[in-house]
């Protein structure tokens, strides 16, 4: 074993602080990982504030890891030491179910070991990326090969990315496509990035006309405020493909109707109070889809990494020191953030 250092929360109403607890030592098909920087998303905050239930303290979040390997197992084929690695939402999964044959491992029929707080064989359950390294098996870690210079700004793709890649991609957006990005925050910049970035026509949903010069900096072709009713009637019956990033509930009808015959909508945000039902009517009489989707497979998460680094994409980060984090975490409840929180893991260990 090794000693890891980092920050975990002890309780759902006491800040994160200093912690440190034990790693394992690198087995056959392990990989350690120097952690370098790690995202702060938005899950963190409410899994070590237990706004969902389930929380098991000391809890050390963080599941937007980027690093370096510094060793690994004798059976690993695919990584060595000193490259540049990424770790998801997912450390394991049984690898032998229909969804994992399928490379479909965040639907795993047994369920997918989280990065953190995910029952752990040996230390009971698992600690994330807030620390200075990392063990993970070598299926569930990526190669990052952005620019090293990047990292930090590659770290929320590890999430935020792909939880926007995979539905835009399993809904075959693409050039030809009209397609709605509700929401311009942590994910729905991300989306507006990777939509454009494949080729569709991209339209940013905001409530804030604040936001429509980033929107369009972002890459969004048009930019409507969805208070704006004569704003959200000129778009009714017209896209092909709508990804709902937004975490509040909200009225979905308003959007649903805006998808043209077979169109659908994505949602990625879970809210803390469930949405109002949708009318049935509205699916019914243009057979629209309203579906979900959770982050993505290990080799979509692959081919997600590697298309932003062809296309040069990377997250809008703010880096921050380890001991700000609780003041991120205020901070992201106001929105006030551009448009992701990022750790840099040298301030870990400079206080170790």
């Amino acid at each position: 074993m090794t000693k890891a250092h980092g920050f975990a929360a002890q309780s759902g109403d006491t800040p994160l602080a200093p912690f440190t607890f034990d790693r394992r030592a690198p087995r056959a098909n392990d990989v350690a990982i120097d952690i370098l920087h790690c995202g702060v998303c938005h899950s963190d905050l409410h899994t070590a504030r237990s706004e969902w239930e389930g929380t098991l303290y000391p809890c050390v979040p963080g599941h937007e890891i980027v690093g370096k390997v510094t060793a690994v197992g004798g059976d690993v084929t695919k990584f060595a030491v000193g490259d540049l690695v990424g770790v998801g939402c997912m450390v394991d999964s049984c690898q032998h179910c229909s969804a994992c044959d399928e490379g479909l491992e965040q639907f795993c029929e047994n369920g997918f070991t989280g990065t953190y707080g995910a029952p752990d064989p040996d230390f009971g359950y698992t600690f994330g990326g807030y620390s200075d390294h990392i063990v993970v098996r070598e299926e569930f870690v990526l190669k990052v090969t952005h620019p090293e210079t990047d990292l930090a700004a590659v770290a929320p793709l590890l999430c935020a990315g792909i939880t926007t890649w995979s539905p835009l991609r399993h809904w075959k957006v693409g050039p030809g496509t009209k397609v709605g990005i509700v929401g311009i925050g942590g994910l729905g910049h991300m989306g507006v990035k990777l939509a454009h970035a494949l080729g569709a026509h991209v339209v940013a949903f905001t409530t804030s006309e604040s936001k429509r010069q980033d929107a369009l900096a972002l890459g969004a072709d048009e930019v409507v405020v969805s208070r704006d009713q004569a704003q959200m009637d000129a778009h009714a019956n017209s896209f092909d493909f709508i990804l709902n990033t937004v975490a509040a509930s909200h009225n979905l009808d308003a959007f649903m109707l805006l998808l043209k015959r077979d169109g659908a909508m994505t949602l990625v945000g879970v809210p803390e109070h469930p949405h109002p039902s949708p009318s049935i009517a509205n699916l019914i009489f243009r057979r629209r889809t309203l579906s979900g989707s959770l982050i993505g497979g290990i080799a979509e998460t692959q081919e997600m990494l590697d298309f932003c680094a062809e296309n040069g994409i990377l997250s809008d980060i703010e880096a921050i020191p380890i001991q700000e984090i609780n003041t991120a975490y205020e901070r992201m409840l106001k929105s006030d953030v551009k448009y992701r929180f990022v750790i840099d893991m040298d301030s870990v260990k400079a206080a170790a």
